[in-house]
């Protein structure tokens, strides 16, 4: 049952990357401009290339891993893009993706944000249904922290160690095929 591992890596990782890379597709121009301005995007050298190569990455990327196509080369431009994410966008928010001061690396200003989140809380259930707003969840506040891209950055490391795994990969049937045809 080792294959049950790197297929459920891939298959977890696939509407992540899926989903990243068709919301760029969708506002194209405006990733590109983002990508490129330093005053209050990535400032990135080349933007249109290196939002192709983002979109690519991402939806070329989730497309293989969802057969298990070439796994350790899909891998290699999504960990780029997730290392691009955590230190050249998330990085200045610290850990978490959501702000929670039992967290062991808590935001600087924790207790100013759980603070606002009362008050709009309190808003909520003054002005708004509350019940009807958090019967599927509670509200947060978004860190925007480098924890989902490290996350997702070591998924991706351990795939590109063990590969798409036996069985239920392409690359497992391709070595296979290739094998015999090597014996014979």
């Amino acid at each position: 049952l080792d294959f049950l591992g790197p297929l459920a890596l891939r298959l977890y990782l696939v509407p992540v990357f899926w989903v990243a890379g068709m919301n760029k597709v969708g506002g194209f121009e405006d990733v590109v401009a983002w990508f490129g301005n330093a005053e209050w995007g990535l400032g990135l050298p080349f933007p249109l290339l290196m939002a192709s190569l983002a979109v690519a990455a991402e939806v070329g990327g989730s497309i293989a891993l969802l057969f298990g196509f070439l796994t350790r080369w899909a891998t290699l431009p999504l960990m780029i893009t997730m290392l691009v994410a955590a230190f050249g966008v998330h990085w200045p928010n610290g850990w978490q993706a959501v702000a929670d001061p039992m967290s062991p690396f808590p935001p600087e200003d924790v207790a100013g944000t759980m603070e606002r989140l009362d008050r709009a809380k309190d808003i909520l259930r003054e002005h708004g249904n509350y019940t009807w707003l958090t019967e599927n969840g509670n509200f947060v506040v978004s860190n925007n922290g480098i924890e989902w891209a490290v996350t997702y950055f070591v998924m991706l490391l351990a795939l590109f160690f063990i590969g798409g795994g036996r069985y239920l990969s392409a690359d497992y049937w391709m070595a296979r095929v290739a094998r015999t045809r090597n014996a014979g």
